[in-house]
């Protein structure tokens, strides 16, 4: 190529077109902030609040990839919620002993309070559409009649009403900060409160469970 003086320029580079597999991961990483975005703004707003553009302005990307990647806002809110079933499932296996799984969910709720706020958008008639399927309710009350069975709750007790004993005493602290304040005088995030609460919580677990069975006479001790 000679320029306007005369003199010999270089020839630009051709464009590269990007590796398939590099494209994939731009679209990964798209997906991800997207979502990350859209808990924010699902959380703070609640669905019939939430702006897909404030969503898109968030992570960093043009608003019409909500559309090729999840369809609609309510594609994007079932995505993002299934997202946090799945890892929240992960957690809760009933092979791992209930006052962990609690502690476990004690803490997560605290670190990171959005789950939360999404079910409280959700009992206020928010309008969002339920990712959680019938499935999902049925793995979560087999879990719990498991735990009933292995002697960790009392053979009387009903699973389902376990299920929201369990559900109340994890989410209280994240859904009403201000309360643990009021009556711990330290924030709900604090080491110091969930210390002092999780050994309420690991007593409280500790009654429900069944007894142990007396020997049977004319064993040894």
């Amino acid at each position: 190529m000679i320029n306007c003086y005369g003199c010999r320029m270089a020839e630009p580079a051709p464009r590269r077109t990007p590796e398939t597999s590099e494209r994939q991961r731009d679209a990964e990483r798209s997906k991800r902030r997207l979502l990350e975005a859209a808990f924010d703004e699902f959380a703070a707003h609640g669905f019939a609040g939430a702006r897909v553009g404030r969503i898109a302005e968030a992570a960093g990307v043009n608003k019409q990839l909500i559309s090729y990647y999840f369809g609609c806002k309510e594609g994007l809110y079932q995505a993002m919620q299934r997202s946090w079933l799945d890892a929240e499932a992960v957690n809760a296996n009933p092979a791992v002993p209930a006052a962990d799984t609690m502690m476990w969910y004690l803490r997560e709720s605290l670190s990171d309070p959005r789950g939360v706020r999404l079910l409280l958008w959700q009992a206020l008639n928010d309008d969002a559409p339920d990712v959680q399927d019938q499935a999902d309710y049925e793995r979560e009350q087999e879990w719990m009649r498991r735990r009933v069975e292995s002697g960790e709750f009392a053979a009387d007790l009903d699973p389902e009403a376990l299920q929201l004993v369990f559900m109340g005493m994890t989410m209280m602290p994240a859904a009403m900060p201000h309360l643990v304040r009021q009556l711990f005088g330290v924030e709900p995030n604090s080491e110091e409160f969930i210390e002092r609460y999780g050994k309420t919580l690991r007593r409280v677990l500790a009654a429900l469970a069944d007894p142990p069975k007396p020997p049977k006479k004319g064993s040894n001790p």
